[in-house]
């Protein structure tokens, strides 16, 4: 009891020295009026979590000072520094987003609310809980940029205090960290806070290897001193002959860049320490370009290694010019030439907008537009997702970018990850391009759309009216913008497919029964979808496609009849087969057991999820499904089927140099589509040749067996069931 008396006030000095602290910084900035706005936050904070302590043993108001106080280095506005003192009051104690409201207005109520975590909900897993806070977090973004500033000062502070938690846990907010919170700072330019969530992270996930490159950075250190000051000096030198006033610094990797390096390069420490590093800043852009040639005029330029982010910003805004040179003895020399107004913005990213608000400098301007071009898109693929996992990893897509450049046929440039395809590019441009894409152009030849695009090249997107996503397209689009609306496109497509079937199942059930659903009427309807909870029509339609209603029972008990009824209906149901068109779209499937084509008598089966599989009659597979007689479906083809269906042949024929090529070309001048071909030996003198082919029917399939069979060496020609 004496320690923890004689250690409060103690905290309390320390709670008063961060205080006082703030308030200087903050009277450097702002106004009397907001200065003393943001400590009458404090003190509501301070009154709000009274006899609450972290886990370190401080009083807890300790945490939302330390957060402002971070934000207060950015410089950041009155309203930010209020929201950082009261973030977690809602989450944590009796005190709600209205009390809030009333005390301090809407905007910091709104700020306050957006980084609260979402705690009156049970959740089946963390990491289903960590995912909608972020969604509802991304929510607030769209609206106030400012909530996720606040966050990410939040949990910067929780990284620096992570020591005094379990060691699972240390782990687990720290891998999170790394995936989410580290690649948002660098979305929004904020290298600082990007690189101390990095080493913080990297040590709290693997103590010993950051200890280890920690202790071997310091002997490295200590080692190449002499060498560094011998090339700034040179450096220094050069300049100052050309008449330029720069400052030079020699720049250090962080601990886990040089860990991510060693690890994806595969090289040691010493390979990833022999680059020398240093930043020149200059007072304005035409210095930069000058000082560059300055630079190669010194030492020799490596060819393909300059970059003008100045000219082409970063997606972030980051701007700067990149170079590579050979300095004495062979050693690789990386140079970084930017204004001080660069500077800051490559430090502190969207944060600086406030700070250089009042210059109104156009690439302030433009980190800000891009911040908000980019939460713009997580609203939209938060929209488009079907939940808050699904968003998330849409997210985790979207947040490391490395960039390409590439430009419009108008000439604008566009970013894109390394490794997009002109489908990234499409919806880049806008969604409607993209789900109406057939071709590309790349510098102004027809190029497949899953080429991988390169830093300067012309793309121009070829649209068709009536043109849908492609499933395949998932296999090479690698923006969460793409991703995204693909797999929305494709739910939607899959849902309107399931009403539809689902539509004509019930329909068919229903006549089965000498009703319909245009006969039954809008009352009755209504009163069944009451009875069994269903929202509307469509929702039970879609789960009668889907296998998980059957559809004579439906129609059973819409009537209204028994269950002695709808047994004896079932043979009136089958009196009724449902006409297949080839059209129906994604719910409806050909069993690769036995390769249904148009012209063969068929039945299907609901599968319960994957909507109706046709399968041949005499189908072993459908013999033994023929069991669960309410999935079984009467099929019959429609009189006007429309594309193409998969069937299978074996051809045993005699072993001929090139005879595969023959019957390839044979079968490919009848214009069908040989799907997959493969062969085996039946003994030395004869093999048999396994194919799946894309037929329009029976008829069809007859003349292409008849034109195989023409050929002299085959012997036998048979449609096979796997």
């Amino acid at each position: 009891m004496q320690t923890i008396r004689s250690s409060k006030p103690l905290e309390a000095a320390n709670t008063l020295d961060s205080l006082e602290t703030l308030n200087t910084t903050l009277q450097a900035y702002l106004s009397a009026d907001q200065s003393n706005l943001v400590k009458r936050a404090y003190y509501f904070a301070e009154q709000a979590h009274h006899g609450q302590f972290r886990r370190s043993g401080e009083p807890y108001v300790t945490h939302p000072l330390a957060v402002a106080c971070i934000l207060a280095d950015m410089h950041m506005d009155h309203q930010s520094l209020m929201a950082a003192m009261l973030h977690d009051v809602i989450e944590d104690t009796g005190i709600d987003k209205t009390a809030i409201d009333g005390q301090f207005g809407h905007t910091v109520a709104d700020l306050v609310d957006g980084v609260s975590k979402l705690t009156q909900i049970e959740f089946s897993s963390h990491a289903e809980k960590q995912a909608e806070n972020f969604q509802k977090m991304a929510l607030a973004m769209a609206k106030d940029i400012r909530v996720i500033l606040v966050k990410l000062a939040d949990r910067l502070h929780n990284m620096r205090t992570l020591g005094v938690l379990q060691p699972e846990k240390r782990r687990r907010i720290a891998k999170e960290t790394l995936e989410m919170y580290a690649p948002i700072a660098l979305r929004l330019g904020m290298n600082n806070v990007r690189i101390e969530f990095e080493n913080l992270g990297f040590g709290a996930m693997h103590p010993m290897r950051a200890e280890r490159i920690s202790t071997a950075l310091r002997n490295a250190r200590g080692n190449r001193k002499e060498l560094v000051e011998k090339i700034g000096q040179q450096i220094e030198t050069c300049l100052l002959q050309e008449g330029h006033v720069a400052e030079v610094v020699g720049r250090e990797k962080h601990l886990y860049s040089i860990y991510q390096k060693m690890k994806s390069k595969r090289k040691s420490f010493s390979e990833i320490m022999d680059i020398y590093a240093f930043r020149i800043i200059v007072d304005s852009v035409d210095s930069c370009y000058r000082v560059l040639g300055c630079i190669h005029s010194l030492y020799k330029p490596i060819p393909g290694e300059f970059k003008d982010y100045i000219a082409i910003p970063k997606a972030n805004g980051y701007q700067s010019l990149h170079t590579v040179m050979m300095g004495m003895h062979g050693v690789p020399i990386e140079i970084q030439i930017r204004t001080r107004e660069m500077e800051e913005m490559a430090n502190n990213g969207i944060a600086a907008h406030w700070l250089y608000k009042s210059s109104d400098g156009p690439s302030i301007n433009g980190s800000h537009t891009r911040a908000r071009q980019w939460v713009q898109g997580l609203l939209e693929m938060q929209q488009r997702a079907g939940n808050s996992m699904e968003f998330i990893e849409s997210v985790k897509i979207d947040l490391f970018p490395d960039e390409v450049y590439v430009f419009t046929p108008k000439g604008n440039i566009l970013e894109l990850p390394r490794g997009a395809t002109a489908v990234d590019f499409a919806y880049s441009v806008h969604t409607d391009v993209g789900n109406s894409c057939v071709a590309c152009r790349i510098n102004r030849r027809l190029a497949p759309l899953s080429e991988l695009l390169q830093s300067g090249q012309t793309v121009e997107i070829l649209t068709a009216p009536g043109a849908r996503p492609n499933p395949s397209w998932f296999n090479y689009a690698v923006t969460a913008k793409a991703r995204t609306n693909i797999r929305h496109f494709l739910k939607h497509q899959r849902r309107e497919d399931s009403v539809a079937l689902g539509r004509r199942l019930l329909d068919k059930a229903l006549s089965a029964l000498d009703s319909g659903l245009e006969q039954l009427g809008k009352a009755p309807i209504q009163a069944y979808l009451d009875q069994t909870d269903y929202d509307n029509l469509d929702l039970l339609l879609e789960d009668i496609a889907l296998g998980n209603r059957v559809a004579l029972i439906t129609a059973q008990q819409m009537l209204g009849d028994d269950g002695e009824t709808a047994v004896g209906n079932k043979g009136a149901f089958k009196a009724h087969p449902v006409a297949i068109r080839g059209t129906e779209g994604f719910m409806v499937s050909y069993a690769k057991c036995c390769y249904p084509i148009p012209g063969d008598a068929v039945a299907g089966y609901i599968s319960s999820e994957r909507g109706m599989v046709v399968h041949r009659e005499g189908c072993n597979n459908l013999a033994e499904l023929r069991e669960n007689t309410d999935r079984l479906v009467p099929l019959r083809w429609d009189e006007q089927v429309e594309g193409e269906f998969s069937v299978a042949l074996r051809i045993e024929l005699e072993n001929r140099r090139g005879i595969i090529a023959v019957l390839a070309t044979r079968i490919n001048s009848m214009d069908v589509n040989i799907e997959k071909i493969s062969s085996e030996d039946k003994d030395y003198q004869y093999s048999y040749v396994h194919l799946e082919m894309a037929v329009k029917n029976r008829v069809h399939l007859a003349s292409i067996m008849k034109r195989i069979r023409s050929l002299k060496q085959v012997h036998r020609v048979n449609r096979i069931r796997h």
